[in-house]
């Protein structure tokens, strides 16, 4: 998929994000952020979006948000503003392939259903691994190819229409985890029927 029909497909899903696609991931929202409150005081967010997750990060986890979109973000500047999410302390426009963060930056990385929507998401799982900490977690969630049964078929369908609907509907996990400095520590399946997973990988030292 090509940044301009990413562009396009943001601009069309940002007004109705919340009540669409924002609600089928809610689990996920719900699971990364109560990780992330007990594991990091300092999170970068890749693909913000409309904000969804930021009111229920702790009050003592500072975060910083990124987004390619600027109608994304524009609504999650409104909800932090009407909000008073104060430790929310950074939104930027950016693009996740070239992060302008210094290296070992952040406790924890999330990006919560944006690795299938990314072009290059192997550069972006390199850059995310860069700015987490040695020590610290990566926490993504996502959907992934089932490979087998009537979901895989369903995925398989769907795959072709990629530009129009902003998301790989064939993702390979692999994709995802083949950081040589990135170890898997969780992964989950979560609702609804299984369609997203949970994941959790450790950064090594050295």
């Amino acid at each position: 998929m090509d940044i301009k029909a990413i562009q396009a497909s943001y601009a069309r899903w940002a007004p109705v994000y919340d009540k669409t696609f924002g609600a089928v991931t809610n689990a996920g929202r719900m699971r990364t952020t109560r990780f992330v409150n007990r594991h990091a005081r300092e999170v970068l967010e890749v693909g913000v979006g409309t904000g969804l997750a930021l009111p229920h990060y702790a009050p003592e986890v500072n975060v910083t948000a990124i987004d390619y979109s600027e109608d994304m973000l524009r609504k999650a500047r409104k909800r932090v503003a009407e909000m008073n999410l104060r430790n929310v302390r950074e939104l930027r426009q950016m693009d996740a392939r070239s992060l302008d963060f210094p290296d070992n930056r952040f406790d924890a990385v999330v990006a919560m259903h944006v690795l299938s929507v990314v072009p290059d998401p192997e550069q972006v799982m390199s850059e995310i691994a860069r700015v987490c900490k040695p020590g610290g977690r990566v926490i993504i969630t996502n959907h992934f190819a089932s490979g087998k049964g009537p979901l895989a078929l369903l995925e398989r369908a769907f795959a072709p229409l990629e530009s129009l609907i902003g998301w790989h509907s064939d993702f390979e996990i692999e994709t995802v985890l083949q950081e040589d400095s990135l170890a898997l520590e969780e992964r989950r399946k979560l609702p609804p029927l299984g369609m997203m997973t949970f994941l959790v990988l450790k950064k090594m030292p050295g």
